[in-house]
């Protein structure tokens, strides 16, 4: 296989990370892969409202989860978050299978790398089972040979255990890995873990994600899926 240098377009400053060979794919899920933001809005902004907080815009809410790190408790005391969090969980799970979308180009970049025989990772903040039931709906499971999901006692990204987790379930090396995501926590992790770092510009841009450790960027998945056509013969 040959190396992958950079293209003009993918910007990647000289002192950020290369990679020889692909042997695994992670991605991110919501933002990545899928638009699930509709339910976390919706739920988000109902709770808040319900303790009299004030209500956030979408793009204050994509930009707050993509950061890592940083659930519902960042907006409640001590006091308030256990049953804050119980009530956003209940109006989330009441729509979270109906409004979630696929993000243009995931399918057709997922297809392709199966073809290839790349093998491939979710890694997501999301509950475990609440992403496992999305890539059900979405009739996505034989694209994935595991999916890592926040659980008791796991770390999240900006964490870099659920991205080695996930390199260890595909018996690679996380060297040999490209990790793709739309946001800092993405971002942070995959550099903490030695992935090589795809970032998805949209609610972060491109320099905040390249400061976080992105390797290159693009817009889209549809170019993410060019430039892996591109460098693997």
């Amino acid at each position: 296989m040959t190396p992958l240098p950079s293209t003009p377009s993918s910007s990647q400053p000289s002192s950020q990370k290369s990679i020889q060979d692909i042997k695994g794919v992670l991605f991110d899920l919501d933002g990545t892969l899928i638009d699930a933001f509709p339910p976390i809005i919706h739920a988000l902004n109902q709770t808040l409202e319900e303790f009299g907080k004030p209500i956030m815009t979408a793009e204050e809410i994509k930009r707050h989860t993509g950061r890592g790190d940083c659930g519902i408790k960042a907006f409640f005391t001590a006091v308030e978050v256990e049953k804050a969090s119980a009530r956003f969980l209940e109006l989330h799970d009441a729509v979270y299978l109906e409004q979630v979308e696929k993000i243009n180009g995931a399918e057709e970049i997922l297809s392709w790398l199966q073809k290839n025989a790349i093998p491939t990772a979710v890694v997501t903040s999301k509950g475990q089972h609440r992403a496992e039931a999305q890539i059900e709906k979405l009739g996505w499971q034989n694209y994935f040979q595991v999916v890592i999901g926040k659980l008791d006692g796991r770390p999240e990204k900006p964490s870099p255990v659920p991205l080695q987790m996930a390199c260890d379930a595909l018996n690679i090396l996380p060297t040999e890995s490209i990790m793709i995501g739309d946001g800092i926590g993405d971002m942070k992790a995959g550099r903490k873990a030695g992935l090589f770092n795809i970032g998805l510009v949209d609610s972060f841009s491109r320099k905040e994600l390249e400061d976080v450790g992105a390797s290159i960027c693009y817009y889209s998945l549809n170019e993410v899926h060019q430039w892996f056509i591109k460098k693997i013969a």
